[in-house]
């Protein structure tokens, strides 16, 4: 997650928003990353939110989600493995939680040295801007301490800040403090809003073989998939590579030398004529495409090959396998497996894992009709 308050500065940080979140969605693997941007409402106010969206055109478009900065950064914070941030207030929640956090800028121009934030500007660790993000994140994942200092001067009370602010405030006010329990409205669940990609993905792949005990001899591949990498990411040197294009992509030249085109969209979409018609007009208009992908659910994925399969990908749950990606990868793993020489009848019979990180996703694969 990356938090910016908006605060200046001349402690030569700069302002490193607009070129950040770009190398962040194209650099951090597309299914083990979930990228969100927390922007101070100043930001918003002081540069408008065509001007934003429009620095952050193309992150967008390669998966960051930019968060409400008044109704849904509370649970985004909540829900985040790190937070990437400057010296303000999302950040220093973050490290009061306990979470990891990078300090991307953070001037101590302006701030009382004897400030607590002051403290976590000098003693926070630093994002080096133009050193790989993934592995400053590995880094900070395995070498990460909780800091003291950020949850102590956030609350010596946890827990109690309705009831002793109640008292106060009706103490302020002389007025008898009511009988019942000072409670606060838990934080509304947040909609189910997954990242959306447009920019043409670089795919990597490596077939692991038999998968034996609790996947019943299925055959695992590894996926790794960028979004639209400016050069070939590190250690990615092994396996196969190809290329996943969205069909909403505004690249429409990048159509015609995909090797797997794929869509999100529900499946009884009346413009398209269901997944089957779709795949197959895809097909017939991108003779290069090997598989064009469907995306139909979050654990489905219609697929059709060059040689006329039609097919469903459908996410598992089993009792060693565990985890959820986007189907469009199931796809790319299929597609590894049948440029590798594999025959659909083979994967049918013994089933698919792909493997997203340390994500392990068991795949059932399936004729349909089309």
């Amino acid at each position: 997650m990356f938090g910016d308050s908006g605060g200046g500065g001349d402690s030569g940080d700069g302002d490193i928003l607009p070129l950040l979140l770009p190398r962040l969605t194209a650099e951090l693997p597309a299914d083990e990353y979930r990228l969100v941007a927390i922007l101070h409402p100043n930001i918003w106010h002081g540069h408008g939110p065509g001007q934003i969206r429009a620095w952050l055109d193309r992150a967008g478009r390669g998966g960051l989600t930019l968060i409400d900065p008044l109704e849904g950064w509370r649970q985004a914070l909540i829900a985040a493995d790190a937070v990437i941030g400057d010296h303000g207030s999302v950040t220093y929640y973050a490290a009061a939680l306990g979470t990891p956090v990078l300090l991307g800028a953070g001037p101590l121009s302006g701030l009382d040295e004897n400030a607590p934030v002051a403290d976590f500007v000098r003693t926070a660790p630093r994002l080096v801007p133009h050193a790989s993000p993934r592995a400053q994140l590995e880094a900070l994942f395995a070498d990460h301490r909780p800091m003291a200092g950020p949850a102590r001067y956030t609350t010596s009370m946890p827990g109690e800040s309705a009831a002793r602010l109640r008292s106060l405030f009706y103490d302020l006010m002389k007025t008898p403090e009511p009988p019942w329990q000072a409670l606060l409205e838990p934080l509304p669940l947040p909609p189910y809003e997954p990242p959306t990609r447009t920019v043409p993905l670089r795919v990597f792949t490596r077939v692991r073989g038999e998968r034996t005990g609790g996947a019943g001899g299925a055959v695992e591949v590894d996926v790794r998939r960028y979004a639209e990498p400016s050069h070939e990411p590190a250690g990615e040197d092994e396996g196969e590579a190809h290329s996943a294009v969205p069909e909403e992509t505004r690249d429409i030249g990048r159509l015609d030398i995909a090797d797997v085109v794929f869509r999100h969209g529900p499946a009884d979409d009346p413009r398209l004529g269901g997944p089957a018609r779709w795949a197959a007009e895809v097909l017939d208009r991108h003779p290069h495409c090997a598989l064009a992908a469907y995306v139909t659910g979050p654990g489905t994925c219609a697929v059709r090959t060059r040689r006329g399969e039609s097919l469903l990908l459908t996410a598992a749950e089993t009792s060693d396998v565990t985890g959820d990606a986007d189907p469009a990868a199931y796809a790319s793993a299929l597609h590894a497996l049948l440029a590798g020489g594999r025959w659909v009848a083979e994967v049918i019979r013994s089933g698919l894992v792909v493997r997203t990180g340390s994500e392990a996703h068991h795949v059932s694969v399936r004729r349909t009709e089309g």
